[in-house]
């Protein structure tokens, strides 16, 4: 009798998400490192220092990692303040380093995937007022055209901005980000301005290198009403999804920025994605609630029965993926599942999580949804923004004191399952049987 097995479509990239300043180390020309320098910006006073010493050569044994575990790409970021370090100067040095690193992952047969923005903005230009200011947007196109023009001969998939609705929440909605400021109309210019930085990105690329494959990755929140029944639930938990989840990547399909109380037109952004990077971690229910004014009258809890991870940061909603992917088809585009992850240090959880967003991410590609990856957050543990080093998301442990790599079980499970370019039986049944009802029922 044949093993039972889900299997994914041919040519499928199976991955690892990694981002310069949690990675590299060493990064304090950027508004993190001076976020990090203020005290009470991040969580237990803890900084990213050396993190995973990427920078310095690290990153040849975490890619050799990669590799050995059957992986067939990898999705990293530039620095742009490595690459920009003052507004009148570029550090030719650093862009043959990550020549460097994106040559080691080609030479180790890992399909590069390159983020040109990921949370992390020069010093230079935050003093200018970064994404507040119109001037942003020439400021991005240059170094956007610099660093195309350096690696356009070994990249061809490339991010522009990582999770803009995140950038815009937590720095100007109270959400612990740099710059830290709560103010919703100033966070609207920024993501207007976003939009534009994407729009002038995407046509630059393919003006550089008509055949490059050029989107942006969106952090979609799973928000479902608490009480399916009762119309102002379902009414607010509409509003919210698409105030967070949909503004960004809708003003990419129609030119507006439609962001429910103002609308600003950017024309120039529409018809300016050839793929959807969605990157989905969780969800929540939403109550309409006239006391939670701070909350938009949405109060958000973790649905009933959720598994949590250890810190209570992520609760399982498999589902959640499904309905993801499934929204994003209104967009007529091709989608990467661009990071999905729940961080665990006793790896305990992992291999649940993993199984079970994998299986909703092959049930939409089964309806012939257009999913070409997947890209597992993280390679190894690393600088996790506000909350520090208290979350440890990677397969590969790291020893912050000696830089060595813990092998956790997950390392074996995710390159089965990049082997077999799908999930079988026998693996839930070794790695999560808790799952194998829920998987093979």
């Amino acid at each position: 009798m044949p093993k039972t097995s889900i299997h994914f479509p041919a040519g499928f990239l199976w991955g690892t998400a990694t981002a310069s300043h949690q990675v590299e180390g060493g990064n304090t020309n950027n508004n993190w490192y001076q976020w990090e320098m203020t005290e009470g910006k991040i969580k237990n006073g803890d900084r990213s220092g050396l993190t995973c010493n990427w920078w310095g050569g690290k990153w040849k044994d975490d890619l050799d990692r990669a590799a050995e575990a059957h992986q067939n790409s990898h999705r990293m970021s530039i620095e742009w303040s490595r690459v920009q370090p003052s507004p009148d100067r570029w550090d030719e040095d650093a862009l043959e380093y990550y020549r460097q690193i994106i040559r080691g992952m080609i030479d180790r047969k890992l399909v590069p995937m390159v983020t040109l923005h990921h949370f992390s903005d020069p010093l230079w230009l935050m003093e200018m007022g970064a994404w507040e200011t119109d001037a942003v947007v020439p400021y991005f196109q240059r170094y956007v055209e610099k660093v195309v023009g350096a690696l356009k001969d070994t990249v061809k998939l490339w991010v522009t901005i990582n999770e803009p609705n995140v950038y815009v929440w937590g720095g100007y909605m109270g959400g612990g980000f740099p710059p830290g400021k709560n103010d919703m109309n100033l966070g609207l210019q920024v993501l207007a301005n976003m939009v534009r930085g994407h729009a002038v990105a995407y046509k630059t690329i393919h003006a550089v290198q008509p055949d490059a494959r050029v989107g942006f990755a969106l952090n979609y929140r799973d928000l479902q009403p608490a009480r399916p029944g009762f119309p102002p639930d379902v009414w607010m938990a509409n509003l919210q999804a698409k105030i967070y989840n949909e503004t960004f990547v809708g003003a990419l399909k129609t030119g507006k920025l439609d962001a429910v109380f103002k609308k600003i037109s950017i024309p120039e952004a529409m018809g300016t994605q050839d793929y959807l990077g969605i990157n989905y971690y969780t969800g929540d229910l939403v109550k309409f609630d006239l006391t939670a004014a701070g909350e938009m009258f949405g109060r958000r809890s973790t649905p009933p029965g959720a598994v949590m991870s250890e810190t209570g940061f992520i609760a399982s909603v498999p589902d959640g993926m499904f309905r993801a992917l499934h929204w994003a088809r209104r967009y007529n585009v091709p989608l990467m599942v661009t990071e999905n992850g729940v961080e665990d240090s006793e790896d305990k959880f992992r291999p649940r999580y993993l199984m079970e967003h994998l299986e909703q991410v092959w049930r939409a590609a089964n309806y012939n949804y257009r999913v070409e990856g997947y890209y597992l957050w993280s390679l190894v543990d690393n600088f996790e923004w506000e909350r520090g080093w208290t979350q440890r998301f990677g397969l590969w442990g790291l020893d912050l004191e000696t830089q060595a790599r813990i092998r956790r079980p997950s390392v074996d499970l995710y390159a089965a399952i990049c082997l077999e370019n799908g999930i079988s039986k026998d693996m839930v049944e070794r790695w999560a049987p808790e799952s194998l009802e829920r998987l093979y029922p």
